[in-house]
């Protein structure tokens, strides 16, 4: 079982296939999703990466999260989230960056959310009762309820009577859905049909559990690979090194070279420039570049 991650609602469209077939998509987006911490057997009893993605403002944040995103050297996160795994071979490095090729197109995934919040609704609308007849006889009461219990006996109304109440906002998932499309550079997976949530909400993306796995995934995941700080430490192009070959272009003392002139001069040897001082003869001393006298 690998992870999944943390992605945004961006919206509903349509993708163009080669057939001339459209299909509607949701896009979601993969912003910052990076390795939080992780649990483990020895320490928590069960194994897990904690993933975080989005950004917020120091003031929104707890002292307690702001040092567990600053251990984890991460920018503070909106949303945090785990992801139960298997076995600790397939955790990833803290600190790393999912990128949206952890995903192949194709592949069916589970998506989970909270649905978006209707408030207070009546039971038409909430259970898709069908409503009393809209003709005469029936008055102002074409959207009623109806019935709600039964005569003196039992005398009450039942547990779990489907009722006007409060509609949505509850956590669903919804299975089986394809992967129609990656972007990488922009971090975006189009996913064929719709998922729960409103826009700008976060979804946990994960791979089917019902489904097989299909070939070829990235395992533990796809991560974006960190360029070097340092870009004296890169080596140089092989086709810099032939030119410089070439030209007999002088690339300057090498670090061994450096660290060895560093360490005479700390030490107080003699440059050559005051070893040729003191061989000249005394007549010579005064005497600048172009034999003139100072």
């Amino acid at each position: 079982m690998r992870t999944g991650v943390i992605a945004k609602k961006v919206g509903m469209t349509r993708l163009f296939q080669e057939d001339g077939r459209h299909v509607p998509v949701t896009v979601l987006s993969l912003e910052d999703c990076q390795v939080v911490s992780h649990r483990t057997t020895t320490r928590d009893g069960y194994v897990a990466v904690q993933l975080g993605a989005g950004s917020a403002k120091q003031k929104n944040v707890a002292k307690p999260q702001r040092e567990h995103f600053a251990k984890a050297e991460v920018e503070l996160k909106a949303r945090v989230a785990e992801f139960r795994l298997d076995d600790e071979a397939a955790l990833l490095p803290v600190g790393a960056t999912i990128t949206a090729d952890h995903f192949l197109a194709g592949q069916f995934v589970d998506v989970s959310g909270h649905t978006q919040g209707k408030g207070f609704q009546g039971g038409m609308k909430r259970w898709g009762f069908g409503g009393m007849r809209a003709t005469h006889g029936v008055s102002i009461s074409h959207r009623a309820l109806g019935s709600t219990g039964q005569r003196q006996d039992p005398g009450k109304v039942f547990k779990n009577k489907k009722m006007a109440g409060h509609m949505g906002d509850k956590q669903r998932t919804q299975q089986n859905l394809e992967i129609v499309r990656t972007d990488v550079p922009r971090g975006l997976l189009f996913v064929k049909g719709s998922v729960p949530g409103a826009k700008n909400g976060w979804l946990l993306v994960r791979d089917a559990v019902k489904l097989p796995a299909p070939e070829g995934l990235p395992f533990p995941g796809a991560i974006l690979e960190k360029k070097s700080s340092h870009p004296e430490h890169e080596e140089a192009p092989a086709g810099m090194v032939e030119a410089a070959a070439e030209h007999e272009v002088d690339t300057g003392p090498t670090t061994e070279e450096a660290a060895a002139l560093l360490a005479e001069q700390s030490a107080g040897a003699p440059t050559d420039t005051e070893i040729e001082a003191e061989q000249a003869p005394d007549g010579d001393a005064a005497t600048d570049t172009d034999g003139k006298e100072g």
